[in-house]
């Protein structure tokens, strides 16, 4: 079965950088889409970036400029470079991954329990 597992949230004052990862196992992981999303307490979901099988990326509004997303195929983790954090970044980050679709239809689409896979999740905190 597949399963992801993130790492690399702490807590961080604001302005500071954070990489999170997400070790994936169980598929190919080079033919996955693949996404971070996020929760704060008493907010919804919110999805934040994505890449597909084809490298192609989508990030939400507030993600550029500031977040990166990227994945290395060879050791099956995907990335999140996040910088300038701000004290709404705050939350629990998780990663998803599917198949079969575009970064962009997944960055919308990711926040849903259907959409495939999702990891536990790691916390970030900023101050």
């Amino acid at each position: 079965d597949v399963q992801l597992v993130e790492s690399g949230g702490e807590s961080v004052q604001a302005g500071g950088s954070l990489r999170l990862s997400c070790e994936g196992s169980g598929r190919t992981y080079d033919k996955w889409c693949m996404g971070w999303f996020r929760q704060a307490p008493g907010k919804e979901r919110e999805g934040i970036a994505t890449i597909d099988s084809s490298g192609r990326t989508a990030y939400a509004d507030f993600a550029k400029g500031r977040f990166t997303i990227s994945k290395d195929n060879a050791k099956s983790i995907l990335y999140l470079q996040m910088d300038n954090l701000k004290p709404e970044d705050s939350g629990t980050y998780r990663c998803a991954a599917s198949w079969d679709v575009t970064a962009t239809a997944a960055l919308g689409r990711m926040t849903s329990p259907e959409f495939g896979y999702w990891g536990e999740g790691t916390q970030v905190t900023v101050s």
